[in-house]
C-alpha cells in the first residue's frame, strides 16, 4: 500500500483548484457533502454514488465472542456497522493503476492456499 492518506484539507484543496470556488467555499462544498452523506446514513439508508461505490448500515446481531487471551465466552451487543462497497468502475480503475505501476497485490509471494473472493 501507498501508506498515504487523502484528507478534508486535500479533498477542499482539490474542489478548489478544479472548481475555481475559493477556498472558503471548496471547504464548505466538502463538509455538506460529507455531512448529507452521514445523515443519510444515520437515518439508514442507503448512498450510492455512481461509478465509486455504495455505503449502508448493516445491523449485526448479539452474538457470543471468546477472549482470545483467556478463551473466555463474551456476549457482543447488537451494533450497526458501516459497510462500503466498490463499484466495478472504481475496482477496474484501481486495478488498472496497480496494473501500470507494477505493483503486486500483498498475498503474493505467500506460501499456502490463498482464499480470494470474488464481487
Amino acid at each position: 500500500m501507498a501508506g498515504h492518506t487523502v484528507t478534508r484539507a486535500q479533498l477542499t484543496e482539490a474542489v478548489y483548484q478544479e472548481v475555481g470556488l475559493s477556498r472558503n467555499e471548496s471547504a464548505d462544498l466538502v463538509e455538506s457533502v460529507i455531512a448529507e452523506i452521514s445523515n443519510a446514513l444515520e437515518r439508514g439508508e442507503m448512498v450510492k454514488i455512481s461509478s465509486f461505490g455504495s455505503f449502508a448500515v448493516r445491523r449485526k446481531g448479539q452474538r457470543v465472542g471468546r477472549n482470545p487471551k483467556t478463551g473466555q465466552e463474551v456476549p457482543i451487543s447488537p451494533r450497526r456497522v458501516l459497510v462500503f462497497r466498490a463499484s466495478h468502475t472504481l475496482k477496474h480503475q484501481i486495478n488498472q493503476a496497480l496494473a501500470q505501476t507494477g505493483a503486486s497485490t500483498p498475498a503474493a509471494g505467500r506460501s499456502g492456499s490463498a482464499r480470494t473472493t470474488s464481487a
